[in-house]
């Protein structure tokens, strides 16, 4: 006769989220201990999350969060978006950015091996989650910026929670004008790096792969055109200046009115408040940039299934 009830079986599934025949066969396997077969399921997971860490995790949330005169965002990934809308999962990245914030780098690994709010460690917390959710979970990335005077201003674009979402974004300005003069100007600054994209602060941070690989395409084009070589030298030279001007945040023209740089933009804030301001550091998060997601066939997959 079996040591358990239909009520443990219910409490199983709530506290692991594992399948009704599971957590029935694990209390079958434990003789109705509960916190035995708790740990039984979680074996069982450890393994499926190992099998699963193979998948494309292009899918999840970005999380920011801001604490005094610093921020932080951190970008969270999940093979689908079913589960960034997983309440369990949400209050993971809020939980992780909250930690992260009390980090003293932006080194993933570090942040993984510090204690979670609930018990163990991130990494621990991760790991169950992907046993439980039943799918690949990954801690991507981290950014944190901070000012020595001023404010750190978070947005988050299209927030599908408080401080959650696909693109998220921090500005830090460094001033000693009034909060809520800087609170408004960061915001508006926050919005444009949302649809702007910048590649750096300044021109002088973008990428040098990225530079020459305009360049090279600057000169195909040049070349095309068949006139001096010294003329084609100068196109080069502007179209790599056109481009540095454009994906540079502070040449960038502010997309409130198309023709004012964000360096004049806050420049003229500072004038306004009384009080220099300064644009020090920016941090923009989009989900998934940069992950190639897996193509599957789904009539293969299928196939594949039916044949075992």
């Amino acid at each position: 006769m079996a040591n358990f009830t239909t009520a443990d079986i219910k409490a199983l599934r709530e506290r692991t989220g594992a399948g009704m025949m599971d957590a029935k066969k694990a209390l079958v396997e434990t003789d109705g201990d509960l916190e035995a077969a708790v740990d039984a399921l979680r074996a069982k997971g450890l393994a499926t999350a190992q099998k699963k860490s193979s998948r494309t995790a292009a899918e999840g949330l970005i999380g920011v969060a801001v604490e005094g005169t610093k921020g932080v965002a951190v970008e969270v990934n999940s093979e689908t978006d079913f589960v960034a809308k997983n309440d369990r999962f949400q209050d993971f990245v809020r939980s992780v950015t909250d930690v992260a914030i009390t980090a003293d780098s932006d080194d993933v690994e570090a942040l993984k091996a510090k204690d979670y709010p609930t018990g163990g460690t991130v990494s621990d917390k991760l790991t169950d989650n992907v046993a439980t959710i039943g799918e690949n979970q990954q801690i991507r990335r981290m950014k944190t910026v901070s000012v020595n005077n001023g404010v750190v201003v978070p947005y988050m674009h299209n927030a599908v929670a408080p401080n959650l979402g696909k693109i998220g974004v921090l500005v830090a300005l460094e001033s000693e004008a009034d909060k809520d003069t800087l609170e408004a100007l960061g915001k508006q600054i926050a919005m444009h790096i949302a649809a702007a994209f910048p590649q750096a602060l300044n021109a002088d941070g973008l990428d040098a792969d990225l530079i020459e690989r305009e360049r090279a395409i600057a000169k195909e084009k040049a070349a095309e055109s068949g006139k001096p070589e010294n003329v084609q030298d100068k196109m080069v030279e502007g179209a790599v200046a056109k481009f540095a001007k454009e994906n540079a945040l502070l040449s960038q023209l502010f997309v409130m009115d198309n023709k004012t740089p964000i360096s004049e933009v806050v420049a003229k804030a500072g004038k306004d408040a009384g009080k220099p301001i300064e644009l020090v550091d920016y941090v923009r998060f989009q989900l998934g940039e940069g992950i190639e997601k897996e193509e599957t066939d789904f009539a293969a997959e299928v196939a594949a299934a039916v044949k075992g």
